[in-house]
């Protein structure tokens, strides 16, 4: 009696150890099967290539003192590096030395770089970028919350730039305000502003897009 009870629990006991290695066979199945499910739908990290263009709406914005251009040369990381256009206009690279950047666009600073590395390199793939627009600013004086020196980002109007200013102060005559902008042969216009007219959707062409260097005078 005793020895088939002790078979009866040998039995019990491979059972037993049967189905929890079936369960864990199962189940390491299943998780191969979904790993391979999941590689096979991730598509494969391609190499990174240099973007192009810049971060400008503008494809003809001329580089100016201070702003910050990201120079990327491909594969060559220890060339490759953020700058800031100092105040003589110009930028430091590795290999090629002082550059002028003020006064270029993006695609002429690119071509010059290209140019002067290729006695380093053969066929350099060359990408400059605009990060920060930091040398457009214009100015707001008088009766503003904040008056002083703002960056000129997109195409900010007049109503823009007082909103930037934080509006304003008491007193101030906002029938007589007005823009001095600096024209190309080396004279200042005065553009009148009435905001109460602009608001109200009276000439509203007073509303004009800001330039770099205008300053927005408030009474």
């Amino acid at each position: 009696m005793n020895i088939k009870k002790t078979i009866w629990g040998q039995w019990q006991s491979a059972l037993l150890l049967s189905c929890v290695l079936s369960s864990s066979m199962l189940q390491a199945q299943s998780a191969s099967d979904a790993s391979k499910s999941n590689e096979e739908n991730t598509p494969a990290a391609q190499p990174a290539r240099p973007a192009s263009g810049i971060a400008t709406d503008d494809a003809n914005y001329v580089i100016g003192v201070d702003d910050l251009l990201s120079i990327n040369v491909w594969k060559e990381a220890e060339i490759s590096r953020v700058v800031t256009v100092r105040s003589d206009g110009k930028i430091s690279l590795s290999l090629v030395g002082e550059v002028t950047a003020g006064g270029k666009t993006p695609k002429e600073l690119k071509a010059e770089i290209t140019e002067k590395l290729k006695s380093y390199i053969s066929e350099p793939e060359v990408t400059v970028i605009v990060q920060e627009m930091r040398s457009k600013k214009f100015n707001i004086l008088g009766m503003v919350t904040k008056p002083g020196s703002f960056q000129l980002s997109g195409s900010m109007t007049i109503l823009d730039g007082l909103s930037v200013a934080g509006g304003f102060r008491d007193f101030a005559k906002k029938k007589a305000i007005y823009v001095l902008r600096k024209k190309a042969d080396g004279t200042q216009e005065r553009l009148p502003f009435n905001y109460n007219d602009v608001i109200k959707g009276t000439h509203s062409e007073q509303n004009v897009q800001l330039m770099p260097g205008d300053t927005v005078v408030v009474p």
